[in-house]
């Protein structure tokens, strides 16, 4: 390896939002403090941060020590926002709005972690911009900002924009920034340090096949399941999904029986219904709005199928 003796420390900023996933942080960090290691100098200095400087609980409860943004921000070289499943957590954390804004305007790079990049769209940072974030709350972004659009991708960079998905994806994405700086080789190491094997590429998915989350191989059920998971506002008739798969809409019906346990309309309505619950938990939409979202004709006609589904009223879930 050539001599790196003279590359500056590159200070990495994580703004930590209570409840942060505490595995996305870990994914993301110690790949950077490995570097340091492996090249027995410090590439790489991780700096967690917090609106005010005070500790961070994590979604573990473990408590993270934290430099104040405001004061320190401005010496990162890349400021990534970490949060977690939770969106009541991220109400807490509006102030940081003006801070990254500011941080943007003086260059530094700014990125988002799990469901990070929806605080960076609330701050009105990825206009115009690719972007990724955890698929639990890609529905409840597009719902809120419909001139976003969330690629279902484990990271994405596009310029002084970086956002990641979470999870073990961090991993990936840390894998290809030092590549990008140290070297495909020198990253390898680092990896490799971790068990890291398999490098997954930037657009691999975030979730299970469908085939994996059905259960089924079924071609043409695999379509129209797919069909409805993409048609959630404005639902397809039966006849019109059958034509889809190029099928009979009575074999329609046969392949859900047979292979779903379950009726055409059921699955689609329970389809909607998920879309629907995760809105409740993860919006600020009104019930009547989440109704209409999810291709309900009444906010009425919702709650006696949500109450159906799920045992309890929309209203319930938002006390």
């Amino acid at each position: 390896m050539s001599d790196n003796s003279s590359l500056p420390t590159q200070t990495i900023g994580f703004v930590l939002v209570p409840n942060f996933a505490l595995m996305s942080y870990a994914s993301a960090t110690e790949p950077l403090r490995a570097a340091n290691l492996i090249a027995r100098m410090n590439l790489y200095a991780v700096r967690p941060m917090s609106l005010n400087g005070e500790a961070v609980k994590s979604s573990a409860g473990f408590s993270i020590p934290c430099d104040d943004l405001s004061a320190e921000g401005g010496s990162c070289h890349t400021v990534f926002v970490v949060a977690g499943g939770n969106p009541f957590d991220w109400q807490h954390a509006t102030g940081i709005y003006p801070l990254l804004r500011r941080l943007a305007r003086q260059g530094v790079r700014i990125g988002g972690i799990s469901s990070g990049p929806y605080l960076l769209a609330e701050a009105g940072l990825l206009e115009a911009r690719d972007f990724t974030i955890h698929w639990e709350h890609a529905m409840a972004l597009r719902e809120a900002y419909p001139r976003l659009a969330p690629r279902q991708a484990r990271y994405v960079v596009d310029g002084d924009r970086i956002t990641c998905g979470g999870g073990i994806a961090p991993l990936d994405m840390i894998h290809a920034l030092i590549a990008a700086r140290m070297g495909s080789a020198f990253a390898r190491r680092v990896s490799d340090w971790f068990l890291h094997t398999s490098i997954a590429e930037p657009s691999g998915p975030q979730r299970a096949s469908m085939t994996e989350r059905y259960g089924t191989h079924h071609r043409a059920l695999l379509t129209v399941l797919e069909k409805m998971e993409s048609t959630i506002e404005k639902p397809l008739g039966k006849s019109a999904m059958a034509r889809l798969a190029d099928i009979s809409p009575r074999h329609l019906d046969r392949l859900f029986e047979k292979q779903m346990a379950s009726s055409f309309l059921q699955t689609y309505r329970n389809i909607r219904l998920e879309h629907a619950r995760k809105l409740l938990e993860q919006s600020a939409l009104a019930i009547s709005e989440i109704a209409f979202a999810t291709g309900f004709s009444s906010a009425s006609h919702f709650a006696r199928a949500y109450k159906h589904r799920f045992g309890i009223q929309p209203k319930t879930v938002r006390v």
